[in-house]
């Protein structure tokens, strides 16, 4: 059985404001877009709606990575199809969108299962 290449868990967050607050579009571009970032494996995307001021999301997508991926992650983020899902994001949103990816450091509360980064 050949070697499997260890693989990393990272979290991304998307944030931007949607004048409005109408989740709708957003929802069918998250699942438009679900087998590119399956491609990547593992993934799962969530879209949080601020409670207090309903204009405001955080896209979250959890997903696998290669560890050599992660090295050349400048790579990744300047490949055309990363800058056409964030493209697409940007004609629903007319402002700023931010971008965060984190990586799990193994602290979490007691009763959960742990994951590996």
């Amino acid at each position: 059985m050949p070697n499997e290449e260890p693989k990393l868990r990272r979290t991304l967050h998307v944030k931007f404001t949607l004048p409005g607050g109408d989740p709708g579009q957003l929802l069918q571009m998250m699942q438009a877009a679900a087998p590119f970032w399956q491609a990547f494996g593992g993934a799962r995307m969530t879209l949080l709606q601020h409670a207090d001021n309903p204009g405001r999301f955080v896209q979250v997508i959890e997903y696998e990575t290669p560890a050599a991926f992660e090295q050349g992650r400048q790579q990744i983020a300047s490949d055309t199809n990363v800058q056409a899902y964030v493209q697409a994001l940007r004609t629903f949103v007319p402002g700023a969108v931010e971008v965060d990816i984190y990586r799990d450091v193994g602290g979490e509360a007691e009763g959960q299962e742990q994951r590996k980064s």
